[in-house]
């Protein structure tokens, strides 16, 4: 889940880490730092494969731990996949999946524009824990105790069970925070109040983990160790998130006093063939829309790229230096300013073609200018 000065970088697929496979079309990585997790996990849980199963020594019990490991993996991973899933249905797009140290994260390239969404979209990752949940149960009931299968199966269970009910919580950035956040949207029309909502209940989330945590310790518990290891790392990861939502939620709003009309540059249309020394000359901090001779606009004239051409070919085709246009990077001179600033916080563009109602171009904004216009707002 979310570009600094200067144009974009264009993110490559494995800068999240190894490319594991596609869904729909969305990339499905593993994060580094997910060997890490899978490293502890073993380490915690070898010893207590070997206290339920006595007969089993300290490689096969490590054996054990790492076929878990893996099990939970794909357990997340299938629990992320229902974020994803419901995101894409909705015409929300997801930018990757990435499986890391802590569980998974669906990076849906939008904020939800409805409470609803919002709601739905978080509520079908714990749905889908909690049928795997039920699906591994009645195999475990079914089985005969005992040995290591019925010990994966148990486990499984357990840990979807674990997944989905923790995901409940009502504290950011669980799902539960952010069906709590969707609830109180809804019933106040005001996207912070849910927020505010969701931090607060991470914390009393974050309280809860420790104690629990140190009634293991205190109690003797036999997973007394990997109790102690995941409850740190979650409530670290709870806090942390919940501080981030938090600082996204205070960048999301539009300050008062400004006005869209006021950073648009007006736009000129030009053809995509004009040479990219002339079209330089005739921008003069105007926004610059190539057309093609069918009519059909090829894009926004990139500046920076523009320059770096015009130095050494002044008379290549302007389409040449060009940052393509498309639903994404076009707004509505009507739109809410919330939503204008949400998709350029969002979409990952140096410039965006703003149209009137009758889709004829009326301005460019450009990322820099409100950026500047923010920060000048907000100091």
């Amino acid at each position: 889940m979310p570009p600094t000065a200067s144009t974009p970088a264009r993110p490559k697929l494995n800068d999240g880490g190894l490319l594991l496979c596609r869904v729909a079309g969305v990339p499905v990585l593993l994060s580094t730092s997910w060997w890490l997790g899978a490293a502890l996990i073993v380490l915690l849980y070898t010893p207590l494969v070997g206290r339920i199963l006595p007969g089993a020594g300290v490689w096969e019990s490590a054996v054990l731990a790492a076929v878990f490991t893996v099990l939970l993996a794909a357990s997340v991973l299938l629990h992320e996949l229902g974020h994803c899933i419901v995101a894409l249905r909705m015409g929300m797009p997801v930018r990757r999946v990435r499986l890391f140290l802590l569980g998974g994260l669906s990076e849906i390239s939008r904020t939800p524009p409805k409470p609803a969404q919002e709601g739905l979209i978080a509520a079908a990752g714990p749905a889908v824990s909690l049928v795997l949940a039920g699906a591994t149960g009645l195999a475990w009931y079914a089985m005969t105790p005992g040995g290591a299968v019925w010990l994966l199966v148990a486990q499984t269970c357990v840990a979807n069970l674990a997944v989905g009910v923790f995901n409940l919580l009502p504290g950011l950035p669980l799902d539960g925070g952010r069906m709590l956040r969707a609830l109180l949207w809804r019933i106040t029309g005001r996207r912070v109040a849910g927020t505010t909502a969701g931090v607060v209940g991470a914390g009393a989330v974050a309280v809860a983990l420790m104690v629990y945590a140190l009634v293991g310790l205190f109690s003797g518990a036999d997973d007394q160790w990997l109790r102690l290891g995941v409850c740190v790392l979650m409530t670290w990861f709870v806090v942390a998130g919940a501080g981030a939502e938090h600082q996204a939620e205070q960048r999301r709003g539009w300050p008062s006093g400004l006005e869209l009309s006021d950073l648009v540059r007006p736009v000129l249309q030009l053809p995509a063939e004009s040479p990219v020394g002339d079209a330089l000359l005739a921008a003069a901090g105007r926004g610059v829309v190539l057309v093609r001779a069918d009519g059909i606009a090829v894009g926004l004239l990139d500046q920076t790229a523009a320059e770096r051409l015009a130095t050494h070919a002044p008379h290549e085709p302007a389409e040449r230096a060009a940052e393509p246009v498309d639903p994404d990077t076009i707004l509505l001179d009507s739109e809410p300013p919330d939503e204008v600033l949400e998709r350029v916080q969002t979409v990952l563009a140096w410039q965006f073609l703003v149209i009137d109602e009758e889709g004829r171009p009326s301005g460019v904004l450009r990322r820099e200018d409100l950026r500047s216009a923010l920060r000048s707002h907000r100091s």
